[in-house]
């Protein structure tokens, strides 16, 4: 039996794509076993289970680029976490481990990679992150999403460029089924505004003035926002058009009965988002490493497949655009079209069936 150990979380943004691989690795043999590797405390704690993978638990955070009090244990997690990997590995005994980003996967791949078993990562974003920088070398493939991420990658790392993968059930879901899943209209025009799993304060903060004309002139907005910002944001505006919600499980929903989507611009809301041609409003967010989520979108606007706000203007701005956008069908169709020409919606089977060759 094949057995495949995933390791990424923190964010959804590192969590979608090791589950849209750990699908497509299903459907190419059925009998293999696949497990993850994450936190207690975020996403992958909630959905991995949902999905029916093994889960199992490290005790490792990220390090603050602020001074925090929680930095003094940072040596104190790296250390247990690396024990906790050795005997997770000891436990599970994979063939290949797959990081997909994020302080979760840096322990796990190490202590596979000392073991001599065979390691992959992912790399989603244009400027790789801390753990892929550390391990590019060490590791037997790196795949990446854009090929500017090369140039800050170790010249003796195996990398290859082959997209970001995306879960197929995101195509599966019409107009009429995600409207019907908030209990919204699927004739009237709706905007899907989110920030991520953990949600952004500065889209949230921008909202209520969209809600207000959402419902002066009658369309539908589905936001999500977060934890933090969930009970001020619900407080808002009670109506039938308007869905708040602290997480949405079914982002196939919301993006089915989206018009327009409002976003932060993460390169795996960028791939949903061009698997589903979804013209789009990007709010890069400001404090990203290397600025990388404004490279994101720019390659996005250059395109024609989407808007770009600035964070900083996201306030004076986001209800003049919505509206410019949300009423112009010909300009909807046109961004789609584009949006749908920078798609790889097979990046997850190509992943898949080169994972599968490396079994040792």
């Amino acid at each position: 039996m094949m057995t495949i150990l995933f390791a990424g979380g923190g964010t959804g943004g590192h969590l979608y794509p090791a589950i849209a691989i750990a699908e497509e690795i299903k459907k190419i043999d059925p009998d293999a076993r696949i497990a993850f590797v994450g936190t207690k405390e975020k996403i992958e704690a909630r959905v991995v289970p949902q999905k029916g993978f093994e889960f199992y638990t490290i005790w490792i955070s990220g390090f603050s680029r602020r001074l925090r009090l929680n930095n003094i244990l940072f040596p104190v997690k790296v250390v247990a976490a690396l024990f906790q990997s050795f005997f997770v590995i000891k436990k599970v005994h994979p063939n290949v481990v797959i990081g997909t980003g994020g302080y979760v996967c840096g322990p796990i791949l190490f202590a596979a990679s000392v073991l001599g078993i065979p390691t992959v990562v992912h790399e989603s974003n244009s400027f790789p992150g801390v753990t892929t920088r550390m391990l590019a070398s060490r590791v037997s493939k790196v795949f990446i999403t854009f090929e500017v991420t090369k140039k800050w990658l170790s010249s003796s790392a195996q990398v290859e460029l082959v997209g970001n993968p995306t879960r197929s059930e995101l195509s599966k879901v019409s107009r009429i089924e995600g409207s019907n899943y908030f209990t919204l209209d699927p004739d009237k025009k709706t905007v899907f505004a989110f920030g991520g799993s953990l949600g952004a304060a500065s889209i949230n903060k921008a909202m209520p003035d969209l809600v207000k004309d959402a419902v002066a002139r009658n369309y539908q907005i589905i936001w999500q926002t977060g934890e933090a910002d969930w009970q001020s944001a619900n407080a808002v505006q009670q109506h039938p058009n308007i869905k708040v919600m602290k997480y949405v499980d079914r982002m196939d929903c919301g993006y089915a009965a989206a018009d327009v989507v409002v976003s932060r611009s993460g390169a795996t809301t960028l791939a949903e988002l061009t698997r589903l041609g979804k013209p789009a409003i990007l709010v890069p967010y400001p404090f990203a490493a290397a600025n990388h989520q404004e490279m994101n979108a720019q390659t996005m606007v250059e395109s024609g497949a989407a808007v770009m706000v600035k964070d900083s203007e996201l306030r004076e701005t986001l209800l003049s655009t919505v509206r410019e956008l949300l009423f112009d069908e010909m300009k909807r169709e046109v961004m789609g079209r584009k949006s749908l020409q920078l798609g790889k919606p097979d990046a997850g089977r190509e992943i898949a069936e080169k994972v599968l060759t490396l079994k040792r």
